[in-house]
């Protein structure tokens, strides 16, 4: 039986514990499919929970070009020298697939009922943890909850390849820990660590793009938040929706 047919109907979420091998492209594919099967958290424009919908039908940019508006999140992660890390993702992903990015960028699930927890983000730190250790390799003990620093939510939409984009109200999460990694090829394909100083010059001299999110965070207030690592509940915003 293929790995693809004992994994259907089995709830995507969960098999980011399980221990499955990455290293055919046709399994990378496949296990990508699967994820559009789960299911996002709906909101309206002040962050109201709406219900849900799959996470296929969430990026799909429909024929009058709308998307429909849900609830994620993005990790930034920094080690104890203050580097961060920079993702390429995998040529699999379905959305802005071979693009660089911030650490992680994901979404809290419906289907998981401790990420539809609203009190201090709690669902959204939850889901993040389980991102982390799923395309990073990042142990759960390492991520707790409670390491998590919320800063903010952005709204913004992007309509990508005019067949799938995004459209999100992004729940802004930084992180300064050394932690041990082990990527999941099917969701990334490069990590490295950059310096503050050498910022402009590493992403200039990228050879793919940057997703739409991070560049948006790049361009109104990543620099502003690194160089305060030490003081970010200062620039904390949590009873407001950013858009730029």
């Amino acid at each position: 039986m293929s790995l693809l047919a004992r994994f259907r109907g089995f709830p995507t979420a969960l098999l980011q514990h399980a221990k499955v091998s990455y290293s055919s492209a046709a399994t990378a594919a496949k296990l990508q499919e699967l994820a559009l099967e789960e299911n996002c958290i709906l909101v309206n424009e002040k962050d109201q929970s709406l219900g849900n919908a799959s996470k296929r039908d969430c990026h799909r940019v429909d024929e009058n070009g709308n998307i429909r508006l849900h609830r994620a999140f993005s990790v930034f992660l920094f080690n104890s020298k203050g580097e961060m890390l920079l993702q390429r993702r995998s040529t699999h992903k379905i959305t802005f697939p071979d693009c660089y990015t911030n650490a992680c960028c994901s979404h809290p699930l419906h289907d998981i009922e401790g990420e539809r927890e609203e009190l201090n983000a709690l669902g959204i730190r939850r889901a993040a943890q389980r991102r982390l250790n799923y395309e990073l390799g990042i142990p759960l003990s390492q991520v707790r909850p409670e390491n998590f620093h919320f800063l903010t939510r952005i709204h913004y939409a992007d309509k990508g390849d005019g067949v799938w984009g995004e459209h999100e109200i992004d729940y802004i999460l930084f992180l300064q820990k050394d932690v041990d990694l082990k990527p999941n090829e099917s969701e990334v394909s490069e990590i490295r660590y950059i310096r503050r100083d050498q910022l402009d010059n590493q992403i200039s001299g990228l050879d793919a793009p940057l997703t739409p999110w991070f560049q948006l965070i790049l361009t109104h207030r990543l620099k502003l938040w690194w160089d305060n690592l030490h003081r970010l509940k200062k620039y904390q915003n949590l009873n407001e929706i950013e858009r730029f």
